[in-house]
């Protein structure tokens, strides 16, 4: 997968990729999320997918569902070293699928690279200007 990144104008940076541009923002203007908090929100998102899915392949609702991500910061570096996920079901959601449905939301692709995280490489190379 290849991500173009630009700079559109004042702190305004965005992703584009397929058909999708992801654009992200600082203070003072904030026009959209930074960078960190889309990051933050791609997990939690994930664990909906994964949530979703688990619905729909047993025909369950997922009205009334909804998941609420913590995230706990270490005092001394500022760093996040915990996250708490809790998925919120109605009352009517069924008892026995609820281990499953943990199950199901631990599997999602954002937390499991987080678990074993990619290399990075940084380089730079000089701009192709007549693209």
């Amino acid at each position: 997968m290849e991500i173009l990144i630009d700079f559109p104008g004042g702190s305004r940076v965005d992703a584009h990729f397929d058909k999708f541009t992801v654009p992200t923002d600082q203070p003072p203007t904030a026009s959209a999320p930074s960078p960190f908090d889309l990051f933050l929100s791609s997990i939690g998102t994930c664990t909906g997918i994964y949530v979703l899915g688990f619905c729909q392949q047993r025909g369950l609702s997922a009205e009334g569902i909804q998941i609420v991500q913590r995230t706990h910061s270490n005092p001394l570096t500022g760093m996040i070293d915990e996250i708490d996920i809790e998925i919120l079901v109605p009352p009517t959601f069924p008892e026995k699928y609820r281990p499953s449905l943990i199950r199901s939301a631990e599997l999602c692709k954002v937390k499991k690279h987080l678990e074993n995280p990619p290399k990075f490489q940084v380089t730079t190379n000089i701009a192709d200007l007549a693209h």
